[in-house]
């Protein structure tokens, strides 16, 4: 008889408590390999450098229409109050540029990654595998969920250096005056840019879980992708529809330009509020819809 078959009770304890105890490592090592791959793809790069593109644009644009003169006063630009005042301090195309991305560029980024997230592990055959691994399906879900929340911040702060690196080439840099007209440092604007680029990035929270809902839904990435798109596009679409301004407010884009407020002084903080709330709703509904989809589902690949 082995030494295993006659393995007291006692002695299995300690090794059931010593793979319990690498959990976290290998919880940790998890999520590394699991960011590792999502930004390692082409396809990831590419959304990058598309983003980090958008400021470029923009500031050249601005440049060219300009000439390099003084604009005019807030709010005469017909967009948020701060377009028009780029040419007066390069800062100013940080919060440009992530007024410009965040209805379209960046959710449809977040949108990509999220949608591929389970669906394209089913599809190249590789999700059987990690299941056999000690992760279980809660676990997994989770991780999945953290790298796309870390794919936002690294997708918000790809535009924000670039319209911030663009400004600081094209524009003078300095103290800059707020929406409300008031006077702040040029380090107290910086402070105020880096809380702008995280409430973006907590803005797509309810993003990231759809998208990862519908990636539980079938085995197809492309298809994953493509549907998280196109609602995304629809629920932008009914956001704008004057008809039904009663349901507007519980749409998850609704409040996104919100974060205009952090320019004001004082702060509005009401805006803000109801959007990180509203984002903490959509993940709390579609995360706990995921998890419920992806715990029943028969994994075949």
């Amino acid at each position: 008889m082995s030494r295993a078959e006659v393995a007291s009770p006692g002695e299995a304890a300690p090794r059931a408590e010593a793979v319990r105890a690498v959990s976290p490592l290998w919880t940790f090592g998890l999520l590394r390999s699991e960011l590792l791959t999502t930004f390692r793809r082409w396809r990831t790069l590419a959304l990058l450098a598309v983003l980090a593109a958008v400021p470029i644009l923009v500031g050249i644009a601005v440049k060219i229409e300009t000439g390099g003169g003084s604009s005019a006063g807030p709010g005469e630009g017909g967009g948020p109050a701060f377009i028009s005042q780029i040419t007066n301090n390069g800062l100013f195309l940080v919060f440009t540029a992530l007024a410009a991305t965040l209805p379209f560029f960046l959710p449809m980024a977040i949108g990509v990654v999220a949608g591929d997230a389970i669906a394209g592990e089913a599809n190249s055959g590789t999700l059987r595998y990690l299941l056999v691994a000690p992760a279980g399906r809660t676990r997994l879900l989770l991780t999945k969920y953290a790298t796309v929340m870390v794919f936002c911040l690294v997708a918000t702060l790809v535009v924000a250096v670039s319209a911030l690196t663009v400004g600081a080439v094209l524009f003078p840099l300095g103290d800059l005056t707020t929406i409300s007209g008031t006077q702040i440092s040029f380090a107290d604007g910086l402070g105020r840019a880096l809380m702008i680029a995280l409430v973006v990035a907590a803005s797509l929270m309810g993003v990231a879980a759809l998208g990862l809902f519908v990636s539980t839904l079938t085995n197809s990435g492309i298809a994953a992708m493509a549907t998280t798109v196109g609602l995304l596009i629809t629920v932008q679409i009914l956001d704008q529809i004057p008809q039904l301004h009663a349901l507007q407010p519980y749409f998850f884009s609704h409040y996104w330009l919100s974060f205009a407020d952090l320019m004001r002084d004082p702060v509005y903080w009401d805006d803000l509020t109801k959007n990180l709330g509203l984002q903490a709703l959509y993940a709390a509904v579609f995360g706990s819809a995921a998890w419920a989809r992806f715990t029943a589902k028969d994994i075949t690949a």
